[in-house]
């Protein structure tokens, strides 16, 4: 079986900009507009919106990519075992997880967007926050099934860059929890220690 050419590139050409216009403001969403995805790409989105509730799997892992990209406002992670290690830690860090709704706003062949209400109740204050995101899954298209190669979570409409002292801060995050949080050691890949 023959690599497929996407397998060598750097994880960055992943990674999704989209114009401000693309995706406006509110990323509120709504379900009944939610876009049909084939089955492999909805059982993706639902293991994905799985991780978000706080249920971390090795079969939800084995979405990424094991070079594949995370980042969200807090974290910014470079191999599948480092974003595991984010998934992981949820429950430990949160009361409760509560995805509240999702809508699919774009499905291309190396995409798929949604909007996501998300429900989080921190475990030591016990204070509930609502956070409406725009994710962004970017795929490998060299793949046969959907394989994420950059998993984006947009908590408004900047576009985060990766420079300066809070890129700093994302990667430290990504770097450590895993040391905490103890994903599975199977979903370690050539590219970590």
């Amino acid at each position: 079986m023959s690599t497929p050419p996407t397998q060598n590139l750097p994880p960055y050409q992943f990674e999704p900009r989209h114009p401000p216009d693309r995706f406006p403001l509110p990323y509120t969403p709504d379900p009944s507009a939610s876009l049909p995805l084939p089955p492999d790409r909805s059982a993706l989105v639902r293991d994905i919106v799985s991780l978000y509730a706080g249920n971390p799997s090795e079969s939800a892992m084995r979405h990424y990519h094991e070079n594949s990209i995370y980042d969200d406002p807090f974290s910014f992670c470079d191999t599948r075992y480092k974003i595991a290690g984010q998934w992981y830690g949820l429950p430990k860090a949160f009361k409760s997880l509560n995805p509240k709704a999702y809508e699919v706003v774009a499905n291309e062949k190396d995409e798929i967007v949604f909007k996501l209400r998300q429900e989080y109740t921190f475990k030591l204050v016990n204070i509930t926050k609502v956070v409406d995101s725009l994710i962004t899954l970017k795929l490998d298209p060299g793949e046969e099934k959907p394989i994420i190669r950059y998993h984006k979570d947009q908590w408004d409409e900047k576009d985060y860059d990766h420079e300066g002292l809070g890129h700093v801060f994302k990667e430290l995050n990504g770097n450590h929890l895993p040391k905490v949080t103890e994903p599975p050691e199977s979903l370690k890949g050539s590219g970590d220690a």
